[in-house]
């Protein structure tokens, strides 16, 4: 498994690259084909050993030390770390009140009927399950989900028509941008949950990238810290 990278660093907060199919904590052992608990690696592993300081850091600190946002296991890209229980307050009250501002790289199947638009549905939890959606008539934890997007290029690969959008969440519900885009007819290519289960382009993890991060700084300033595009989803649309 790939370590994250770290891009940005004071000495309250880290800015790290999260690469695609590591976790950010674990909820609980997964099970190995022998039926025993086995322990998988997770971002928070890393940051302890790392970073042994945000072992009593966050609302959890058993549980995610240090964890004030997440991306999904397959999703790449920024994630912010606070260092100290300080900093952690900082940005989750930033987050609460929305004041930072993230961009995401995704390769969806088909074109967007629109080049530039604003996907504004809310977004519940299908009972019993773990998969969100839109038609929250009779779904769980209903809230508020908007999605800026716009289109950068269209193209084919091997014949399959995609579209390589960037999107800017407002709020960040899980899932959020994986089912807005399938909602409008445009599902990430590689997501095998709300798009198609068996995929028109060979590819590993579903192309989803949090390419850049921008907010305030517990001392002031106002920075934009990005990071690259991974070689695995590169190489898939050079």
């Amino acid at each position: 498994m790939i370590d994250p990278v770290v891009i940005y660093e004071e000495t309250d907060f880290l800015v790290i690259a999260k690469p695609g199919g590591l976790i950010v904590h674990r909820a609980s052992p997964r099970k190995s084909s022998n039926g025993e608990g086995q322990k998988e690696l997770s971002v928070v592993d890393w940051l302890v050993k790392k970073y042994p300081e945000v072992k009593k850091v966050g609302d959890d600190p058993e549980e995610r030390p240090g964890i004030v946002h997440r991306l999904d296991r397959d999703t790449s890209g920024v994630m912010v770390v606070p260092r100290t229980e300080e900093a952690f307050s900082f940005f989750k009250n930033l987050f609460q009140t929305k004041e930072i501002k993230k961009s995401y790289l995704a390769l969806v199947y088909g074109t967007p009927r629109e080049t530039k638009g604003t996907i504004d549905k809310p977004i519940g939890l299908n009972s019993g399950s773990t998969k969100r959606t839109v038609f929250v008539k009779d779904a769980k934890m209903v809230k508020e989900a908007v999605t800026d997007y716009e289109v950068v290029r269209s193209f084919a690969i091997e014949g399959v028509p995609v579209s390589l959008i960037r999107v800017s969440p407002r709020t960040g519900r899980t899932h959020q941008i994986r089912v807005h885009m399938a909602l409008i007819g445009c599902p990430v290519v590689g997501d095998t949950l709300y798009g198609k289960k068996r995929q028109d382009i060979p590819i590993a993890r579903q192309f989803l990238h949090a390419e850049s991060i921008e907010f305030p700084t517990p001392g002031g300033n106002r920075i934009t810290v990005s990071a690259d595009l991974p070689p695995d989803l590169a190489g898939l649309i050079k």
